[in-house]
């Protein structure tokens, strides 16, 4: 039986309602994932970036309190954070555009 993902400290209904949408079901299979990769799914299925966001599921894997996260840290992860933005979400296309993709209707590119 798998774990929901709200059962993860730091994770409530709505990170997990985002993480359903992007196709990840379970703590465990966000705990596989890894932050960058979940992140990624939940930018390219729609959700917008925030940075707080990403730094509270990189502290929420690791098991630490959300504002655990300072100094060069949360420099080195705000340069992570720009990269997945930068490369997983496009500013430009719709949410309609975005439910197609989640479905499978657009092909992505390369």
């Amino acid at each position: 039986m798998s774990n929901p993902i709200s059962s993860i400290r730091n994770l409530g209904p709505a990170y997990e309602e985002a993480c359903t949408r992007a196709g990840i079901h379970s703590a465990e299979e966000l705990r596989e994932l890894g932050a960058d990769a979940a992140y990624a799914r939940l930018l390219q299925s729609g959700s917008r970036p925030h940075f707080i966001g990403y730094y509270v599921l990189v502290m929420a894997l690791q098991g630490r309190p959300w504002n655990d996260c300072k100094g060069k840290e949360k420099a080195e992860l705000r340069t992570r954070f720009d990269a997945l933005v930068a490369s997983s979400y496009d500013k430009g296309r719709s949410d309609f555009e975005a439910a197609l993709d989640a479905i499978g209707v657009i092909e992505k590119p390369g």
